[in-house]
Formats: C-alpha cells, sequence, structure tokens
C-alpha cells in the first residue's frame, strides 16, 4: 500500500465514493448521482480542509473500516455514530488526526441512514463524465467498496476547520415534504390528492440511493392510459401502477413512463437522505 491511499478493511453494508455530482449528461440518460445529504458532505469537506467537490465516502447504515497509508485528517458528519481511531474513541463531526497505518472505524448510524467520511485531500479515484461518484442505477463510476479495495488520496488542499456550532440536528419524527404539484396532477383524482396530503405513510425498507418508497394509501388515477416516457428531475414524485408514491433521489432514471404528480424541491431532499425505514412521511402542498 502506497502512502496516499485508503486500506477498505470493513465496507459495510453500501459504501460508496460520492462528490457533487455529474451535471449537464441528461440528454444522454446520465442522471446526476452525488452526495445524497449533500449538507453533510459539504460540511465534511470544509472541516477537513477541502473544497465542497472533493470526493468523500458515504456509507449506509453500518459504517465503514479504513486503514490510513499516511498521516491524515478525517471528518465524520451526516448521521452520528461511534468514531473510533485503532480502537480508541475519537469525535464526531471534528477534525481528527489518524497516523500512518491506523485503522479508523466508523460505527452503525445511531440515528439516520448516511455518515460521510471525508480525508483531507479527497478520494481521487478517476473521474468519469466530470465526476468520481458512484451511480447505482447505471453502473458509472466506481462501484461500491468491498472489503480489501485501495483508495486513492488527493493531495490536501488546506488546514482543517474547528466549529463549536452544532453540526447536524438529527432527523425528525417525521418526514415532512412539500410538493409542487404538476406536471402530470391533471391524471389524478380530486380524491387522490387529498390522499397524498392526508394518508399516513412511511418510508419503505425497499428504498435505496435511486428512490425513497413509500407504503400507505394508493392514489387513484383519473387518467388510466399509458403514458410515454419524459423527462424526470431529482426530487420528481412519481406514481407506479401500484399507487403507492415514489421519491427519486440522485440515481433516478432521467427519464419514465409514470406520471409525476409533483416535485419536492431539492432543498429538501436532504431529510430524505437521512429517512430511516419505517420513518412516516407526510406531504405538504406548495401553492
Amino acid at each position: 500500500m502506497s502512502d496516499g491511499t485508503l486500506d477498505v478493511v470493513r465496507a459495510g453494508a453500501l459504501t460508496t465514493v460520492q462528490d457533487l455530482g455529474r451535471y449537464g449528461h441528461a440528454a444522454l440518460g446520465v442522471a446526476r448521482s452525488g452526495a445524497l445529504d449533500r449538507p453533510a458532505h459539504r460540511l465534511a469537506n470544509r472541516l477537513a480542509g477541502n473544497p465542497a467537490g472533493a470526493a468523500t465516502l458515504e456509507t449506509t447504515l453500518t459504517g465503514v473500516a479504513v486503514r490510513a497509508g499516511r498521516a491524515l485528517t478525517a471528518v465524520v458528519t451526516g448521521a452520528p455514530a461511534a468514531v473510533r481511531v485503532d480502537g480508541r474513541p475519537a469525535a464526531w463531526a471534528e477534525p481528527v488526526h489518524v497516523p500512518a497505518g491506523a485503522v479508523l472505524d466508523v460505527g452503525p448510524a445511531a440515528s439516520g441512514v448516511r455518515s460521510y467520511l471525508a480525508v483531507d485531500g479527497g478520494v481521487a479515484v478517476p473521474e468519469v463524465l466530470g465526476s468520481r461518484s458512484a451511480d447505482l442505477l447505471s453502473g458509472l463510476g466506481p462501484a461500491p467498496l468491498k472489503d480489501g479495495d485501495v483508495l486513492p488520496l488527493g493531495e490536501p488542499a488546506g488546514p482543517p476547520v474547528h466549529t463549536d456550532l452544532p453540526p447536524w440536528q438529527g432527523p425528525p419524527g417525521e418526514l415532512v415534504l412539500p410538493v409542487l404539484l404538476g406536471p402530470r396532477d391533471d391524471w389524478f383524482t380530486p380524491v387522490a390528492l387529498r390522499t397524498l396530503t392526508a394518508g399516513r405513510y412511511a418510508v419503505s425498507p425497499r428504498s435505496n440511493r435511486i428512490a425513497l418508497r413509500m407504503t400507505g394509501p394508493a392514489l387513484e388515477r383519473a387518467v388510466e392510459r399509458e403514458l410515454p416516457s419524459e423527462g424526470m428531475v431529482v426530487g420528481a414524485v412519481q406514481v407506479p401502477p401500484d399507487g403507492r408514491p415514489v421519491l427519486f433521489l440522485a440515481d433516478s432514471p432521467t427519464t419514465g413512463g409514470y406520471p409525476v404528480i409533483g416535485v419536492v424541491p431539492e432543498r429538501h431532499l436532504a431529510a430524505a437522505a437521512q429517512a430511516a425505514p419505517g420513518l412516516p412521511v407526510r406531504f405538504t402542498l406548495v401553492r
């Protein structure tokens, strides 16, 4: 192992390399991808002394463990988790010194779903279409980590930053998603629109980086004919044949053939990234 690397000791349930995503390629069918909890990703990089676009490791529920090839500064943000360096407790959401050869272990999420591990210099896997992000739907970018992987690191860009401000408030007891209706809300009955805002929904265990799926009441269609495939955006609330709304996230397709009843503005999607299975969901209409 060369000095500027991370050796993956424990990959966790699903750990991927993510930056701010790849833009400008939707016409080619390429999704944006990138960190689902963008504020947590940006905070980790800022505290580690990196630019916002440096690549971090996004973990899912069970964390990750890596061995440092060189002495480095690491920061863990997002879902709170126990952080240890060679078995000794270390700070969460604060810069942590990791000696060369030491193992940094990020434990399971205490609340929420996704933690973000930034190291000074960032994870320097090769870019694909201008981004280092893994896209789980298309397979672009680096594959999800597995035990024994070796990740190259970039050169540190600046000193770490310390803060006394609370960096993360934790997930709420209910996920509230404001929805701008359209473009296909007229494909649903007035009863369906009332159901969307009054129904008791919850996050399905089938959720992933592609979409946040829901359990709960079905939305009644007013128009039953097929819909030609049309463009989709991150935050679109699509309704498949079973009638349960699906919230598209960063790895979602750029086109789809089911009607979109509305769109959740992007500033509200970070909370969706931390919504664990079973969390109650409430939709509200933005007028």
